[in-house]
């Protein structure tokens, strides 16, 4: 890597513009870059950090991670950009970099923020031109990375020498040095075989606890179910409690395999017991049975013939009550059928007198000469009456045209006023639409011009929201982090006291399961243990005795916090995973910040979309007027044709009524009647029509009294066939319908128990079991509950003895499986627990305590200091020496990464801490070049043709400096160039080449001297 050319804007203490010329600078191989302190040697070396990296050196970071490029003396339009030239990997290419940074507003006040922006070119030596490769942070970071195979780290350390680190390095222990080589140098591999060795000899210790914890829960199970079944099992020999042993005690697989053997025989002896018992108590319960079956069948039949007696004494008390609802309902259903003549009879009459009321009222409305007539004079008259109204038809006729006449002159005296109105409006609208054209024409130009930021302000606006919502979210997870950590580290230690708490129970619940046992005794009952009916000394509880319900209840404890610290470490990966992703989305910046870019932004753009907003409004306001103003034109054309239509129109009325008018006045009334033709028309027709409603009211009045004869005869008849001498005797025989249904009901009730108690009588077992004495059913149920209870007794107990005897093979067969699976997991976790110890320094067999990753830092330990002693040798004229030292620390600290020095002068090797500070210089410098060396080869063999060394340079006599430039000047022999930072004046006389940084009240500024 070559760089040619710097250009830095704005940038640091920087105000202006300034380039710096490596290529000048580097003719000579060395040169110089010295300052006044606070001047900006080292904002240069950050800008080239920058240009390839986008980030300084993470020792000048601010506290929250952050760190300000931009230059307080810089003019707000000028923007903070760092442009940097350089050969690497064979290519030529110039990197842009600009921080995110805020600008005046080009329009309005106020200002924005412009966000960071990269650009990679490549120049092409065929063409001469630069070509643009990319502009994705991104992607420009890892083309970097990649063609420099360092990380900034690495940069940082192998470019820019920082003496000061490595001074620090001599004299720091193993674990800071370690932490220094682990970034130089990939080792990641290395701690994860630590770590995967570490995670793999827990998962084999827990392997084989959990393997020698279910092998003991096996057992427990197993010896459970014995005791529980010796409760309910006929008497026998007792079975011996299971081993006690620990986990991984010796023998424990096979202690527990033979005590299942045993187990085993035991429940299989009590089940054949069991089984023999139940067969005798199921045939004592039969007998039971049967005789309890044929003792309730004859109480049955004797309660049901005394019953049968006491019903029909019954039936004969109320034989009397039957004849008379039989009789009732008889005569109830002969008047049924007499009720339709008589609803036949009182219609017909109804219909007479309205028919007699309806004559009457038709012949008052008569005159007086009519009111007493005949039915045929009333026609007669009515058919002259139709005559003489025929006879005004003409006359009428010629009164409804004129009238007709009338009601339209007046319509269309309405209308002409009406388009009259319409006329006069359009002409005065028409007079005012220029001005009013002239007004919308310009509100649709003043809209149209308003929306020209609204597109550019939504991505503005969208971009903040969108940050600031990361931000938001960035802010809350950070805090339910920190509360989810604490969380987990309590649901940890609650997860590791219930389990203890549950080892505990166990253990206590074992040691006192004869007490649990002797709990279940009874006098006179056979134990469940031993079978024994004597009960001498059964155990007691302890005070601190548990029992299976306190045990299981410990153990759902230990899983449910189980359950929650895992679902708490889930939960805590989780915010971790989406608090990196929040604060990625929303960059640098805080929270407050962001919103109120965001709400400027929205008040921007809301006004900006309110003015583009009226431009549709204002265009369709001003079509509707150019469409109004068309139809007020064709409304002002159309409003005086009809105009004109109308009084040509109202003069021809007016013509054809003068003519009708003087053609009425010219007849004369047809019946010598007064008033006018349609009074007389009127009056002639109301005659008509009252005759010949007379004359139909008095044939209906004649046709209804012969209906009324008719059906008075009907009925007298069908009452006499009926058994009825009045009307009013059927009417009271009648029933309601549901007195009807009641008294049918009952009717058939004492049918149906006259049949019923027949067939009873006529039983022969019935009368039979009369006859026998009353039969004691309570003793003989009584015999067959005691029968039944003793065979669920024995079918528990036989039930429980096969479940036992199945639990303990399947139980058995399991502990056989698990003892078994012990051996390899005792092995597998022996070997690994070794190895893990060994890599982690921890094993006796690792004499140096070193860890894996110790061990191979040490080996690149030893290759710098190989490569720092060739030219620590030259620079102290063949005094010193580094070399690499892996004897064992004191106090059990980390050992393998030790760094001496070897005085040929005494021929001793000593610390490093005993050096001089312009010792330690040169032995520093010498140690940042072997480094550099190494890292570099580390790196994949890239060539550092640019190289910066810090400071220390004040600490050298005459002597030794010259032997430092020395070997200095002697990197210029395989073409490098070398920046040496200092202030030492005696280095301005040495080397000619210099950059010197100025400082001035309005910002530094840089000048070449070559």
């Amino acid at each position: 890597m070559r760089l040619h050319r710097l250009t830095l804007r704005a940038f640091g203490p920087f105000a202006g513009t300034e380039h710096v010329d490596f290529d000048a600078l580097s003719t000579g191989g060395l040169f110089l870059l010295h300052g006044a302190t606070g001047a900006g040697k080292t904002s240069v070396l950050d800008a080239v950090c920058y240009a390839l990296y986008g980030a300084v050196p993470g020792a000048r970071q601010t506290s929250r991670g952050r760190v300000r490029l931009r230059s307080d003396h810089a003019a707000p339009t000028d923007p903070t950009e760092v442009v940097l030239e350089l050969t690497v990997g064979g290519r030529r290419l110039e990197i842009t970099r600009r921080p995110e940074q805020s600008r005046p507003k080009i329009r309005g006040g106020g200002t924005t923020v412009d966000k960071a922006q990269t650009l990679l070119r490549e120049h092409h030596a065929a063409t001469g031109e630069w070509r643009a490769l990319s502009r994705s942070h991104q992607e420009i970071g890892e083309e970097v990375r990649g063609l420099l195979g360092m990380s900034r780290d690495q940069f940082c350390q192998v470019v820019l020498l920082p003496q000061g680190d490595f001074a620090r390095f001599l004299r720091s222990g193993a674990e800071e040095r370690a932490q220094l080589l682990g970034r130089l140098f990939d080792t990641t591999r290395f701690t994860a075989v630590e770590r995967h060795l570490s995670d793999e000899r827990a998962l084999a210790q827990q392997a084989l606890r959990s393997a020698d914890d279910k092998l003991l829960a096996l057992t427990h199970r197993m010896w459970q179910a014995v005791a529980e079944e010796g409760g309910r099992s006929a008497a026998g020999p007792a079975l011996s409690p299971p081993p006690e042993a620990a986990p991984g005690e010796a023998g424990l697989a096979d202690a527990v395999l033979e005590w299942a053997a045993l187990a085993r025989e035991h429940t299989a002896e009590r089940a054949e017991r069991s089984r023999v018992a139940r067969a005798d108590a199921e045939a004592a319960g039969a007998a039971a049975r049967q005789e309890l079956a044929e003792l309730a069948e004859t109480a049955r039949r004797q309660h049901r013939h005394a019953d049968a007696v006491a019903r029909a004494r019954r039936l004969a008390d109320a034989a009397e009550e039957r004849e008379r609802l039989r009789q009732a309902l008889a005569r109830c259903r002969a008047a049924e059928q007499v009720v339709p003549l008589l609803r036949l009879r009182d219609t017909a009459a109804t219909e007479h007198r309205a028919a007699e009321h309806a004559e009457r009222a038709a012949r008052a409305a008569l005159p007086a000469d009519h009111r007493d007539a005949a039915g045929e004079h009333l026609i007669t008259a009515e058919h002259q009456a139709r005559t003489r109204l025929g006879g005004l038809a003409a006359a009428r006729r010629a009164a409804e045209r004129a009238d007709h006449l009338t009601t339209e002159l007046a319509r269309l005296e309405r209308q002409s006023e009406v388009d009259e109105a319409q006329l006069a409006e359009a002409e005065q609208w028409l007079a005012d639409w220029p001005a009013l054209h002239e007004e919308l024409r310009c509100r649709v130009a003043d809209s149209q011009e308003a929306a020209a930021d609204v597109t550019r302000l939504t991505a503005e606006l969208d971009t903040a929201r969108q940050r600031a919502h990361a931000a938001a979210e960035r802010d809350r997870l950070t805090g339910e982090l920190a509360a989810a950590e604490t969380e987990l580290l309590r649901l940890r230690e609650a997860a590791a006291t219930t389990r203890d708490h549950w080892l505990d129970h166990r253990e206590r619940r074992l040691v006192g399961i004869a007490a649990e046992l002797a709990a279940h005794l009874n006098p006179g009952e056979p134990c469940g243990v031993c079978g024994s009916l004597d009960h001498p000394a059964p155990a007691a509880e302890s005070a601190d005795h548990v029992g299976r319900a306190d045990e299981d209840r410990t153990l759902a404890e230990h899983r449910a916090a189980e359950q929650r610290r895992e679902a708490a470490q889930r939960d805590l990966d989780d915010l971790h995973r989406r608090q990196l992703s929040a604060a990625e989305r929303a960059g640098d910046g805080s929270l407050a910040e962001l919103r109120s870019q965001a709400d400027r932004l929205t008040t921007e753009l809301a006004a900006a979309q309110y003015a583009a907003d009226q431009a549709g409004p204002a265009r369709q306001a001003l079509e509707r007027a150019e469409r109004e103003y068309h139809a007020r034109l064709a409304a002002q054309r159309e409003a005086g044709d009809r105009v004109a239509a109308h009084t040509s129109r109202r003069e021809a009325l007016l013509g054809e009524r003068h003519a009708l008018t003087a053609e009425f006045d010219g007849l004369s009334p047809a019946d010598g009647g007064g008033g006018g033709v349609a009074e007389r028309a009127e009056a002639l027709a109301r005659l008509a029509d009252a005759l010949a409603a007379a004359a139909v009211a008095g044939e209906r009045a004649r046709a209804a009294a012969d209906r009324a004869k008719e059906a008075d005869a009907r009925l007298d008849d069908a009452l006499w066939r009926a058994g009825f001498h009045s009307a009013a005797e059927a009417t009271a025989a009648l029933l309601p319908e549901a007195r009807q249904r009641e008294t049918q009901r009952r009717l058939d009730e004492w049918q149906g128990e006259e049949r019923a108690l027949a067939t009873e009588f006529a039983d022969e077992r019935l009368r039979a079991a009369a006859e026998l004495p009353p039969v004691d059913l309570p003793s003989a149920e009584a015999r067959a509950a005691l029968a039944e209870r003793r065979l669920r007794a024995a079918d528990t107990a036989a039930a429980a003895a096969d479940a036992a005897h199945r639990a303990l093979t399947h139980l058995s067969r399991e502990a056989t499986a698990g003892a078994r699976a012990v051996a390899p997991l005792r092995r597998r976790a022996d070997r690994i627990s070794g190895l893990a110890a060994l890599t982690a320094g921890t094993s006796s067999e690792n004499s140096r305590r070193m860890r894996l990753e110790s061990y191979v830092l040490a080996a690149r330990l030893e290759q710098v200091a190989a490569a720092a002693s060739l030219r620590l040798h030259r620079m102290s004229a063949g005094r010193y020496t580094l070399v690499h030292s892996d004897e064992l620390a004191a106090h059990g600290a980390r050992s393998g990464l030790g760094l001496h020095v070897v005085d040929a002068w005494t021929g001793r090797e000593r610390d490093t801490a005993t050096l001089s500070g312009g010792e330690t210089f040169s032995a520093s410098l010498a140690l940042a070049l072997g480094l550099a060396d190494v890292v570099a080869e580390e790196a994949g063999g890239a060539r550092l043709d640019t190289l910066f060394v810090d400071e220390g340079f004040g600490t050298l006599d005459e002597e030794t400096l010259e032997e430092v430039l020395s070997v200095l000047d002697a990197l210029r022999e395989r073409d490098r160039s070398v920046g040496i930072v200092s202030h030492v004046p005696e280095l301005r006389l040495r080397v000619p080449a210099q950059l010197e940084v100025v400082k001035h009240r309005h910002g530094s500024t840089l000048r070449h001297r070559v």
